[in-house]
């Protein structure tokens, strides 16, 4: 009998040439104990080691009746009852057939062509990694270190065999891998291929705004540029280098500089119209002054003057400044500030006769409206506007008021008109630069519209797809609490800790807004899905507490709801 067992970039088990279809895996456990035992030395596995492994709070009886069940249902799964075997407290998988697996041919590969090989061998041993080990498990903690040790070994394999385009797909903003094809290019004459891959790397850094590439990175780019003179250089050549010594600064902490070379940069961008080059230049000159505790005037100066002299770009403007105006709004009472700000804004956009600019206060006024709990009020804004940020055709604005507008469609109940909300919004966001920003936060929506099970399951995994490096962090705290909270519920207690953990560290980066909040309110349906009521309690107590400390009713309000819920 063959065992065929695919690992690495999904899970799939033939036997005897049969694919076993994914649905005959009729309990998760089952699979889990297949994944279990290949990954094991010698697929063998004591049984008190499983139950440790995947009920490690369960007495030794529950947890030896939940093994038996996994243990039946593998088989049954598999077609052969020989392929799991248990003797002497041993499971074992497939001990007397013939086991292909995936990750062990990988493996073996990989460790051979390190020992000592020429390109080709590490090229072959390449071909042979399918993909991140079992995706579709990113937040099982047992899989953690072998999923490391794998992905640690093909980056090795990568560097060592100089195989950089397959370095830069595992890892896009690995600046040793653009560099050396950087260079590469230069060294063959190839200036076009050199700026293409600085744009790629710059791109894939901005994806997490305000990282840019390193000095080095940035000194190749302009050898790249230099090899045809300077006559031939485009503006949008000229306007990523000063983009990107701009970030330089930033990171840096030489925030005037960084602030003086935005501001250039920008009126670079305004002559050679280029919107989205303004929209970033507007973004490293925000990200200055938030360091420096001076965006909200900022803000105000920067509206009035665009609203005013250059109608025709504030909606790209805005593009720059929305991470920052979102983070102000979310951080301590901070909707109430953005409220009265916006007010005046409002009445600056109206003399202007600018529907970008109305739009923009009115986007801004219907989420304090939302924070606040006054949905009506909300309402009205955010379609308001949506329909003027359509008109100036300001993308990113736009999907944030359909984003809200489908919260409060949720706040109500109203799942079936949140969703067609949540399709809409993503459907429109692929259209900005801004689009990780905004699908990431529109896909924690969709988690929580989700109407079944099976609905949820998918939307949840349609999230965990999009948690790659560099993603925004920030943008991926409604995601990661959404999708524990909704595990939590379900009983899928598994993955809630290690997504809490995760929320938890990205929280203690970003201080002051309702982040803490909302994870205090997860732990206490974690808590509580737990069966330790005292300690729910206690959560929900203080989410309460800490939403009320915000301005934020309708969150303090669910909260004490849920105090009262049990039982």
């Amino acid at each position: 009998m063959r065992v065929s067992i695919h690992l690495l970039g999904r899970f799939a088990v033939s036997v005897d040439g049969r694919a076993i279809p994914g649905g005959d895996w009729r309990r998760d456990r089952a699979a889990a104990l297949v994944k279990l035992l290949a990954l094991k030395p010698a697929h063998r596995m004591h049984r008190e080691q499983v139950m440790e492994t995947f009920w490690p709070d369960a007495d030794p009886e529950a947890a030896g009746g939940s093994l038996r069940k996994a243990v039946h249902f593998a088989r049954r799964a598999l077609g052969a009852h020989e392929l799991i075997e248990i003797g002497n407290d041993i499971i074992a998988l497939a001990p007397d057939a013939e086991l292909d697996i995936d990750s062990e041919n990988f493996e073996a590969a990989a460790k051979a062509a390190l020992r000592g090989g020429d390109k080709s061998t590490f090229e072959q041993a390449a071909d042979l990694y399918g993909g991140r080990l079992l995706p579709d498990d990113l937040f099982v903690e047992w899989l953690d270190t072998p999923r490391a040790q794998i992905q640690q070994r093909y980056s090795d394999l990568l560097r060592a065999g100089g195989l950089w385009q397959r370095l830069i797909a595992l890892d896009p903003a690995d600046e040793q891998a653009q560099c050396a094809l950087m260079q590469a290019a230069l060294d063959a004459g190839n200036r076009v291929e050199a700026i293409r891959q600085f744009n790629q790397l710059r791109d894939n850094l901005h994806a997490e705004l305000g990282v840019g590439p390193s000095a080095a990175t940035i000194a190749l780019y302009e050898k790249a540029l230099a090899l045809s003179g300077t006559e031939t250089v485009s503006p949008s050549e000229r306007i990523r280098t000063s983009l990107a010594w701009g970030l330089v600064h930033l990171q840096s902490g030489e925030f005037d500089k960084a602030s003086q070379i935005a501001r250039q940069t920008r009126d670079l961008a305004l002559g050679a119209n280029l919107p989205r080059e303004v929209g970033e230049a507007s973004a490293l000159l925000g990200l200055a002054s938030m360091m420096q505790a001076r965006w909200p005037q900022l803000f105000r100066s920067e509206f009035i003057e665009w609203v005013r002299a250059k109608p025709a770009f504030v909606q790209h403007v805005f593009d720059g400044h929305l991470c920052l105006s979102e983070f102000c709004l979310c951080s301590a009472k901070g909707h109430a500030e953005v409220a009265g700000l916006a007010e005046e804004l409002l009445a600056v956009a109206e003399e202007a006769e600018s529907n970008a600019g109305r739009g923009l206060a009115c986007l801004l006024l219907g989420e304090a409206a939302l924070f606040s709990g006054e949905l009506d009020k909300a309402e009205q804004f955010l379609t308001e506007a949506e329909r003027l940020l359509l008109e100036a055709d300001a993308v990113a604005g736009r999907v944030l008021a359909i984003e809200r507008l489908a919260e409060i469609a949720l706040e109500r109940g109203q799942k079936w008109r949140a969703s067609r909300l949540i399709q809409r919004g993503l459907t429109d966001a692929e259209r900005s630069w801004l689009s990780p920003h905004l699908i990431m936060r529109m896909q924690a929506l969709a988690v929580r519209a989700a109407s079944t099970p099976k609905m949820v399951a998918e939307e949840i995994l349609a999230g965990d797809r999009l948690l790659t490096p560099g993603a925004c962090q920030p943008c991926s705290m409604a995601l990661r609490t959404a999708s524990a909270i909704a595990l939590a519920e379900s009983g899928d207690l598994e993955q809630v800790e290690r997504r809490l953990n995760d929320a938890e560290r990205i929280a203690g980066m970003w201080q002051g807004g309702p982040w803490a909040a909302a994870l205090w309110e997860a732990r206490g349906v974690q808590r509580r899905a737990q069966d330790k009521e005292v300690r729910a309690l206690a959560a929900f107590e203080e989410a309460a507490g800490r939403y009320e400390e915000l301005g934020r009713p309708r969150d303090q309000a669910r909260c004490l709801a849920r105090m009262g819920s049990h039982g």
